[in-house]
């Protein structure tokens, strides 16, 4: 932490920080809430220390104001945050919310002040280009060429980048923990016995994996309750990445996994699980992904979605997570209140039995996925560029706290499809 001794003199020429304090000052509602660093050297503010390195951060922002803007500018390393970043987003997050800053629109003669203020440091210019790690899509949404684009944009880039920050399983989502102290992999186990369980699977039941990712549940399913499994994938990489894992385990006879979108997936199942999947759909795709997994799911079968949520009627201004998830890490993502997803289940025809909040859960697994991520710095780094580093250190940073704060959830939910008996327990053993 630097020190007023430290602090360069400002007695007769305001650096950029302080330039930047004057005219944030009607923005921000007062002090500025983290001590800024300028490239000139310059000190304003106190807090979490952020490092602006060059106008081309400015710049970010006046192109993209808030914290899409942000977000471009920490992960071309423009700004640096010193220190735990989860403990200064936290402050930043508190201080807006003590100040009633959600929602402000600032006056014309403060936007005035602050374009001065941008002049005067050297912040106009063209836009700058978007970073490399940045989605750009195109095509009509959630068309299935977009939907493969966006699938892949996250999905393929390094599967050994990915084997390094989750568990054994490679399952990517939501653990199950019985304690805090309960690991990593103990509780991705938990999980997926789980939703097994749930699912009533057994030595002979067909199950349909929808959304497989790298094949956590459609080898579980297999190996540990002797489902006949197929799962469907967008991702080419997943699917090498699972086909390798079927050969390794002699599963190929209860194994089938199919690259295909959702939409095609034919034949009826005794079981259907979709976990974290649906949110990649989009809310107009929404009815139809309920009605894949209503006609796979033979009359009286089990469905389960494990879907994750957010707060706010639609999932609020950003049901896909906010600029920088729905810019970086999945875009055209759409979440809603677990309530609203309910009503569409149920709307498609499936019986909603169950609803499991599991929100708390996703807290831990994030934790967890962060120290790997630490551990392993070095190695990931060989893996990939280090603007791809940062891209990951703000996404989990980020998605902890949005689980802790309750700005997000995820609940598992379980149906069946009407027209027969199902064998769902009276009282659950799960």
């Amino acid at each position: 932490m630097t020190t007023l001794e430290d602090r360069p003199s400002t007695t007769t020429t305001a650096g950029v920080a302080q330039t930047l304090e004057a005219a944030l000052r009607p923005i921000v509602g007062g002090d500025l809430p983290v001590e800024l660093h300028a490239w000139d050297g310059s000190v304003a503010g106190t807090g979490p220390v952020v490092r602006l390195n060059s106008a081309q951060a400015l710049r970010r922002l006046l192109w993209a104001p808030g914290e899409l803007g942000a977000a471009q500018a920490y992960v071309t390393g423009e700004i640096d945050v010193d220190g735990d970043l989860d403990a200064a987003l936290t402050h930043v997050w508190d201080v807006i919310g003590e100040r009633g800053l959600t929602g402000v629109t600032a006056s014309p003669s403060t936007v005035w002040r602050a374009a001065r203020a941008a002049l005067k440091v050297g912040a106009f210019g063209k836009r700058p280009a978007a970073p490399v790690s940045q989605a750009v899509l195109k095509g009509r949404l959630h068309s299935k060429a977009r939907d493969r684009e966006a699938i892949s944009h996250h999905y393929d880039f390094s599967n050994d980048f990915y084997e390094a920050v989750l568990d054994k399983n490679m399952a990517y989502s939501s653990g199950y923990y019985a304690t805090p102290e309960t690991s990593l992999e103990e509780a991705q186990d938990a999980k997926l016995d789980l939703v097994c369980r749930k699912l009533g699977l057994e030595p002979g039941k067909t199950f349909l994996d929808v959304g497989c990712g790298w094949g956590s549940l459609s080898l579980y399913a297999a190996e540990h309750f002797g489902a006949k499994v197929t799962g469907i994938t967008i991702a080419a990489e997943q699917k090498k990445f699972i086909d390798a894992r079927i050969a390794e385990r002699g599963l190929g006879h209860l194994v089938e996994i199919r690259l295909c979108d959702y939409r095609d997936a034919t034949g009826e199942y005794d079981a259907v699980a979709s976990i974290e999947m649906g949110e990649h759909v989009g809310q107009g795709n929404y009815p139809t992904y309920v009605e894949v997994l209503r006609r796979s799911a033979k009359p009286g079968g089990r469905v389960l979605i494990q879907a994750m949520s957010r707060q706010g009627k639609g999932g609020g201004n950003y049901p896909g997570g906010g600029p920088f998830i729905e810019s970086f890490i999945a875009p055209d993502m759409t979440m809603r209140p677990v309530g609203e997803t309910v009503a569409l289940i149920e709307a498609g025809g499936l019986e909603v039995r169950d609803v499991h909040g599991m929100r708390e859960h996703y807290v831990h697994t994030v934790n967890h996925w962060i120290e790997r991520f630490d551990a392993k710095l070095e190695h990931l780094r060989a893996l990939v560029p280090e603007e791809y580093i940062r891209v990951w250190r703000l996404y989990l940073v980020g998605g902890g706290m949005a689980f802790r704060d309750g700005r997000m959830g995820v609940d598992q939910i379980l149906a069946v499809r009407p027209g027969a008996p199902h064998t769902l327990p009276a009282v659950r053993n799960f």
